[in-house]
């Protein structure tokens, strides 16, 4: 009995998928170090606030540094991926990913002074940085061309899944603390003595878990054939997909190999003509999936939803339902981006956030109930499941041609860590000055302005070889 026919390749054929299990099998152990990237971005959302209390943190400038200074490893790792991955191959960093988490977390939790919370915070964010790059890059060039969307979108459900875990991590270790403790005996409570440092060390085990896993994967058979290495490139290729399409997959890969002749990628070559138009998009896909503000929902949620007038008890359960809300809706859309195309969700998600954003700033300028703050930051947080949160990566992992795609997502996912860092570093402060409601309504035109940006330079990647992709980006530079 055969699989599923894929079309689409580079020479019109149409070949059967005789190992579909096998190919969602390595890209759910590649999706798992999104897992680790979610656990590890969101956990803080649910520490911050005894461990602001354990280490005396009162300006909002070491507050914000606290909440950002993983992005700083983000940054780091995200520059440093591309490299890496070009030289060592797609499994050997991630590889190197799973130890840093396992290593950084633990280290984190048990953290006795600020100054080593720090290091190893952005030890961890190098962590996310490799991982948030190579993951849904090595998980692009593995996938079929027909299932490719799915299989990428399993780096965002996992993150999700990593999300949500966080959440209810944080849930069940925080202990209630009585409103009327004093300040001396809320500072030697279990939650800030020792809560905070299980949360972070929670992720210890997944990460030892990723680690060995990734040992055993198949490395990109793209990155073999840039490498001559045909033989091992041929026999990946025949178990994600059978013979046939192995020599189908291999003819369309070398034939772009050639015409590249084989020369080795740079940081330089994004700056050709042609590519940095690629580059653009690229960039600014990852500013706006950023910049429209949901990852302060994420990272700063009691501070929202308790200027809202939520309880403390109510903040911990709230933050629960965002993640199971972000879950849900990232299934659907792992369900709909190979059906939909990538470029009408994009322009659905920029809508669908932009109103519930500017609708959330007049429920807190006009005082509206606290349900109804809920009820919108959960629907922005819907449009974004669906929509930006999972599809950015993808588009990030398809739209650059082979030889510069290391450089390229990169270069993108390095744009989205800087982009992450200014939005949480500033958060405490423009809070303080503007007010939530100002701040919603800035998120809310942010999207509607990146509205306008995706309707004008995103192109449509849906049911396309990476290969025919890449031929469009040439023809394009070509014209």
């Amino acid at each position: 009995m055969q699989g599923p026919s894929i079309s689409g390749t580079p020479q019109g054929t149409s070949v059967s998928i005789e190992r579909t299990a096998y190919v969602w099998g390595i890209a759910v152990v590649a999706a798992l170090g999104g897992l680790l990237f979610g656990y590890d971005w969101v956990v803080i959302g649910g520490a911050r606030q005894f461990y602001e209390i354990y280490f005396r943190l009162a300006s909002p400038g070491l507050v914000g540094w606290a909440n950002s200074c993983a992005l700083v490893g983000c940054l780091v790792g995200s520059l440093a991926a591309g490299y890496f991955a070009d030289r060592y191959g797609r499994r050997r960093v991630l590889l190197v990913a799973g130890m840093l988490f396992a290593v950084s977390s633990a280290l984190t939790g048990w953290s006795y002074s600020f100054a080593a919370f720090i290091v190893w915070r952005i030890l961890g964010g190098t962590a996310i940085g490799l991982s948030s790059n190579v993951s849904p890059l090595y998980i692009a060039e593995i996938s079929p061309a027909a299932i490719r969307g799915r299989l990428v979108s399993l780096n965002q459900f996992a993150i999700v899944v990593g999300i949500l875990l966080a959440q209810i991590v944080n849930w069940r270790i925080a202990r209630p603390v009585a409103a009327s403790l004093t300040p001396d005996a809320v500072f030697h409570s279990w939650n800030v003595q020792y809560g905070w440092r299980w949360m972070f060390s929670a992720v210890v085990v997944p990460s030892i878990i990723f680690t060995v896993a990734s040992i055993f994967l198949p490395e990109s058979p793209r990155w073999l054939l840039a490498r001559n290495r045909q033989s091992e490139a041929r026999t990946v290729l025949a178990r994600i997909g059978g013979v046939r399409y192995a020599e189908s997959e291999m003819a369309g890969i070398e034939h772009f190999l050639v015409a590249e002749n084989q020369q080795k990628s740079s940081w330089r070559d994004l700056l050709r003509p042609g590519i940095r138009r690629i580059v653009f998009v690229g960039i600014g896909l990852a500013v706006l999936q950023q910049w429209t503000g949901i990852n302060i929902l994420f990272n700063y949620a009691a501070e929202v939803y308790r200027s809202a007038g939520y309880g403390a008890n109510d903040i911990f359960l709230n933050i629960v339902i965002t993640g199971a809300i972000n879950l849900v809706f990232t299934v659907l859309s792992m369900l709909l981006v190979d059906k939909l195309g990538r470029r009408w969700m994009m322009l659905f998600g920029c809508i669908g956030i932009g109103i519930s954003h500017l609708f959330c700033g007049l429920a807190y300028r006009n005082g509206w109930h606290a349900g109804a703050v809920l009820t919108l930051t959960l629907c922005a947080i819907a449009c974004y499941a669906l929509t930006l949160a999972p599809v950015t990566w993808v588009l990030i992992a398809e739209i650059f041609p082979n030889r510069v795609r290391s450089h390229g997502v990169s270069a993108a996912v390095s744009a989205l860590w800087t982009a992450s860092f200014l939005l949480t570093y500033t958060f405490p402060a423009m809070n303080a000055s503007f007010g939530t409601a100002g701040i919603f309504f800035v998120y809310g035109m942010i999207c509607l302005a990146g509205c306008v940006f995706v309707a004008i330079f995103v192109p449509e990647t849906k049911g396309r070889t990476l290969e025919q992709i890449e031929a469009d980006v040439t023809s394009a530079r070509v014209q």
